[in-house]
């Protein structure tokens, strides 16, 4: 699903990413783990086609609207509410049976009482939910979560481990994470930029 050999990233003398390998098959589940500044936002950028390596070679065998990506902010609009949100979502990418499955989604995440509330009126718990529904909405071929658990409480960290677990062996995963342990049980590689 991945091949990247030698990825380098500079923004101006900056370098961020320096000779990168990724390999990941398309049930696989790489763990991305890194102190702040070393790149992972950037690596997953690029791996989900938002940026453009300086340096090296990058195959990523899927179509654009088969990928779903969650970065540090959540990209959904806060005039709307949670179902407006996915609605909206769901049409652009000409979700089958649309309503029943932002509706499966909205309960499995614990948004269904919130779902008619502006995402304005919403914790950044309830908020990052609602992201992940958004990325996951599509039933994507290869999924990218920057650092998905920020923002959750218990109820929703536990949420997002099911979540990570069923989707576990059946795509491909890219996660970054400061908390490696809470998934190196699912990992099939890891990823560690210094």
């Amino acid at each position: 699903m991945i091949r990247a050999h030698g990825l380098e990233k500079r923004y101006g003398r900056r370098r961020v990413l320096v000779g990168v390998d990724v390999e990941l098959a398309r049930d696989g589940f790489l763990l991305v783990t890194g102190p702040n500044g070393s790149g992972k936002t950037t690596l997953l950028r690029i791996l989900a086609g938002l940026a453009a390596p300086t340096r090296g070679t990058l195959e990523v065998e899927v179509e654009r609207g088969r990928l779903g990506f969650l970065a540090h902010e959540p990209l959904v609009y806060r005039e709307l509410s949670g179902v407006e949100n996915l609605d909206l979502f769901g049409r652009l990418y000409r979700v089958p049976e649309r309503r029943e499955r932002i509706g499966m989604l909205l309960e499995r995440f614990g948004l269904w009482d919130a779902r008619n509330e502006r995402v304005a009126a919403y914790s950044r718990g309830m908020t990052q939910r609602l992201a992940l529904c958004r990325a996951l909405l599509h039933e994507p071929e290869l999924v990218v979560l920057d650092e998905p658990y920020a923002g959750l409480d218990e109820q929703g960290a536990a949420l997002l481990d099911r979540e990570l677990r069923e989707l576990s062996g059946s795509r491909a995963l890219v996660v970054s994470t400061h908390d490696p342990a809470r998934l190196d049980p699912l990992a099939t590689g890891r990823l560690a930029l210094a």
